[in-house]
């Protein structure tokens, strides 16, 4: 039996549930200490034949990003992470779009997390 024909029209590469500890928030008392963050990324990437890890994107880039993004030190907006995180993504020119979502649990009483979410493009 033969492969029936098809046009690739995508393909999304996600990583889910990264667990961070980060030094963020704009309050006195979050300064110089680490709060969790949990990071969601969605990766568009340029449709192609998918053979090799070098025909894809590897999500410990991913997870590397967003670890050196904490490295950086403090940050006062979740939503700063977000978009410098989704920004790094974009670096590699097979990402046509990315979406971040981060949550940060404990930050709103009464909430399990409170977050954003951040989508960003090619601009070309």
């Amino acid at each position: 039996m033969s492969q029936p024909a098809f046009h690739r029209d995508g393909l999304t590469v996600f990583v889910r549930g990264l667990s961070l500890a980060a030094e963020i928030g704009v309050h006195a008392h979050e300064r110089g200490i680490t709060q969790p963050l949990d990071v969601d990324v969605k990766l568009e990437l340029t449709p192609g034949p998918v053979e090799h890890l070098s025909d894809t994107l590897n999500y410990e880039i991913v997870r590397a990003a967003a670890l050196d993004l904490v490295a950086q030190g403090h940050m006062e907006l979740i939503e700063t992470f977000a978009e410098r995180l989704g920004a790094a993504c974009l670096t590699d020119p097979r990402v046509r779009s990315v979406a971040v979502r981060v949550e940060k649990p404990g930050a709103l009483r009464g909430a399990q997390a409170a977050g954003c979410e951040v989508r960003l493009s090619r601009a070309d």
